[in-house]
């Protein structure tokens, strides 16, 4: 049994999690994981992204830089959240919208502000992430030929 009620997950994922990944405090959003957290990121028919924190090293690359390559590139903003949680599981789903603005010299500046539709799913231990799978879409991207919204890994 948790000993974490819905509050606690809640705000561990809006304003611990989120809110510091939207302040671009990568330390701080790191912090809400385990030392052996797995991110997986899935879009479409676009390649599986894969990260880990240290203990998890075999997993993918070091978490850290996809929020660096995130935060470097736009102001990201999130939104909208609908959360399902399952307490004695540690279980959390959310939904929400996220507002990719790009920095002024981002490489993708051109593409301007994207909007996406995201079911993120987290599963807990102790109070901190051990495992996140991010599902998303751009809705507003052309159908061929679009990069994707976070343009990572790049090249």
């Amino acid at each position: 049994m948790s000993q974490f009620d819905d509050a606690y997950y809640t705000d561990l994922v809006e304003r611990r999690y989120f809110g510091n990944v939207a302040a671009g405090e990568i330390d701080a959003a790191v912090a809400c994981f385990t030392a052996d957290a797995r991110v997986t990121i899935y879009h479409g028919d676009n390649p599986v992204r894969r990260f880990a924190c240290p203990e998890a090293a075999d997993y993918g690359p070091p978490l850290p830089t996809f929020y660096e390559h995130l935060c470097g590139n736009f102001r990201a903003s999130f939104a909208g959240f609908t959360h399902y949680i399952d307490i004695p599981g540690e279980r959390i789903a959310s939904t929400f919208t996220v507002t990719l603005v790009p920095a002024a010299d981002s490489p993708y500046f051109d593409d301007g502000t994207q909007t996406l539709n995201n079911c993120n799913f987290f599963l807990c231990r102790g109070g901190l992430v051990r495992e996140m799978t991010i599902y998303y879409a751009n809705p507003s991207a052309p159908p061929t030929g679009s990069r994707t919204p976070t343009g990572y890994p790049p090249g």
